[in-house]
């Protein structure tokens, strides 16, 4: 049977559990190329996300996004979060090109996944102060960087869910 010439819809060798990405990111390191790590619920993906991850990637080689997990992101944005669950955000996460790698991490912050990669450029979007990027001094004690990306006007996820709500409650209403 002949091969399909088309590429595979997805790959998920691109997603990773903590312990599986790890060694890849030293094999990574050792070719000396430049780790940038960001991370977030990414619940439903918008152009400000595609913006701040596009910019994030341009920063480096190898751009490793840390998702929370489905847990996580209930736990810090309520029991009615995410709306998409952490499988499927994973796969459209894996799908941007500018995204070498995607993780998870269950705890209300990403530090520990942060002490354990050791990005070289840490990054978030514009809503966060560099002092207060979760990890920030400990990248920037090892001498790397962090960045906080300017947000893209009207594009939140919160925002998105309340227009959603309030278009479809005036169409039903």
């Amino acid at each position: 049977m002949p091969m399909d010439p088309r590429p595979p819809l997805f790959s998920s060798s691109k997603i990773l559990d903590p312990e599986s990405l790890l060694p890849v990111l030293e094999r990574h390191k050792l070719q000396g190329e430049k780790i940038v790590f960001t991370n977030g619920c990414f619940d439903l993906l918008h152009a400000g996300h595609v913006e701040v991850l596009e910019q994030a990637r341009s920063l480096g080689d190898i751009l490793v996004v840390a998702l929370n997990t489905d847990r996580s992101v209930a736990t810090l944005k309520g029991p009615l979060r995410p709306i998409v669950p952490q499988a499927n955000r994973a796969r459209v996460m894996a799908s941007l090109a500018c995204v070498s790698y995607v993780t998870f991490f269950d705890s209300e912050t990403p530090e520990d996944l942060i002490r354990r990669i050791l990005p070289d450029v840490l990054v978030k979007g514009g809503d966060w102060s560099i002092d207060r990027i979760v990890g920030g001094r400990m990248v920037l004690e090892r001498g790397g960087e962090v960045r906080s990306i300017p947000l893209v006007p009207d594009s939140s996820t919160t925002g998105l869910i309340e227009r959603i709500i309030d278009r479809y409650s005036r169409d039903r209403g």
